[in-house]
């Protein structure tokens, strides 16, 4: 098959390790052809083009387009709104001029965004092709639930305008991917006009990679930054912005300072990164570290070397989310400590396979409790059921197979 992936993710190489680009690796393995379509922001001051990809196994069956739009990431809602708008019309703009030639079976595409609808039905109807949405965000809902739109007022139109946009998104996809039963059960809740057998699970999926370390390895990774050798290391990574619940996160930390076995790690960056800044800086809480953000490499060595990972979500949360973050703790075998909303089922997977501590992020003493109970527990034995978990559950194989076998049918 000739495959259209479109996508938000900034994609540079196909050999770089993601859930999108481990997933379209496992096309090309197999004999399919290839073609991303990924942004590239005003801000890195380039322009729309092919990117070319040094020889390598992959060579002959991946091409990357390279879109220039406005600042859509880590931006201010202004400019993030009106760069979306303008999405739709310069991936059509550049799909039209440098795949003009190709014939597309498959369209593969993620939210966010919504506003993508055009540039699919653009090549759906050219090509007669194949359309598979991989659901990655319920929006705008998700956006209402953190109180940044409203369904009612001035505010109300942008949603609606967004509601729209997400009703034709489903529309024309002729399959959903949802990364969690409680995604597909909430998509098929929320629009009853969906056929729900389209609706399925295809789940975040990397290539799995053994990213624990020995003990040797990880008193040498300590040692480089700065880390306690004789504590048990909470670790986390990622974005830190208003869907994180930065200020409960921060809460959190407060109420564990005093506990003097536990150190807690935080890597990342984001809109809220100054909340937590200031909050270590004016309190210099002995058992805390806060680190900007690290090479994908770098920090999943990092990870490595710690003994829990943690997840947070905002408590207002009524769409469910599954952080692809969940899966790179779990290939460096470490356990997880989630404190996320009630709608999300990652509570479900943790007891599941056996790896990890849930509780809602609306209480710091019962994170407290957590905490506690991971210093207790065997973090070793818990992580390699998460390693074990991840096999069966989320490997790149797994979400070929299915999004694949939908074809076939």
């Amino acid at each position: 098959m000739n495959v259209l992936f479109i996508t938000l993710a900034d994609i540079r190489s196909i050999e770089e390790h993601g859930i999108y680009t481990d997933l379209l690796r496992e096309f090309a393995n197999n004999n399919h052809k290839v073609y991303i379509v990924s942004p590239i922001e005003r801000r890195n001051k380039q322009s729309t083009g092919i990117v070319n990809i040094k020889q390598n196994e992959y060579s002959d069956n991946v091409t990357i387009l390279k879109v220039k739009t406005g600042n859509i990431q880590k931006t201010n809602m202004i400019e993030k709104g009106v760069s979306t708008l303008l999405l739709e019309y310069q991936l059509i703009q550049a799909i039209s001029h440098y795949y003009k030639d190709v014939t597309f079976d498959l369209i593969l595409y993620s939210t966010p965004p919504v506003t993508i609808v055009k540039p699919i039905r653009y090549v759906k109807q050219r090509d007669h092709a194949k359309t598979y949405l991989l659901l990655k965000d319920i929006t705008p809902q998700a956006i209402v639930d953190l109180g940044v739109m409203t369904t009612t007022g001035i505010k109300g139109f942008i949603y609606k305008y967004f509601r729209s946009k997400e009703k034709q998104l489903y529309k024309i996809s002729d399959y959903i991917g949802c990364m969690s039963q409680a995604n597909v059960d909430y998509v098929i809740q929320h629009n009853s006009e969906l056929d729900p057998k389209k609706v399925e699970i295809c789940p975040n999926c990397i290539e799995v990679i053994d990213k624990s370390v020995d003990e040797n390895t990880k008193m040498t990774i300590r040692k480089k930054y700065g880390i306690p050798l004789d504590k048990r290391v909470f670790v986390y990574g990622g974005n830190l912005g208003k869907p994180q619940g930065i200020s409960f996160l921060i809460k959190c930390l407060h109420k564990c300072k005093d506990i003097e076995n536990a150190f807690f790690l935080i890597v990342g960056d984001g809109t809220e990164y100054g909340k937590i800044e200031s909050y270590v800086n004016k309190y210099r809480q002995s058992n805390l570290k806060l680190m900007k953000h690290l090479p994908k490499e770098e920090y999943d060595t990092l990870v490595g070397a710690c003994d829990v990972g943690l997840v947070f979500l905002d408590h207002r949360f009524t769409t469910p989310n599954f952080p692809s973050r969940l899966l790179s703790y779990m290939q460096a075998k470490l356990p997880i400590l989630a404190a996320t909303d009630s709608s999300t089922d990652i509570r479900e997977v943790l007891l599941d396979g056996n790896f990890g501590w849930w509780c809602e992020s609306t209480d710091t003493k019962v994170f407290n409790m957590m905490v506690n109970q991971a210093l207790k527990s065997n973090t070793r034995e818990l992580g390699k059921n998460g390693f074990a978990y991840l096999l069966n559950n989320y490997t790149a194989n797994i979400g070929f197979e299915i999004i694949t076998k939908r074809l076939i049918k």
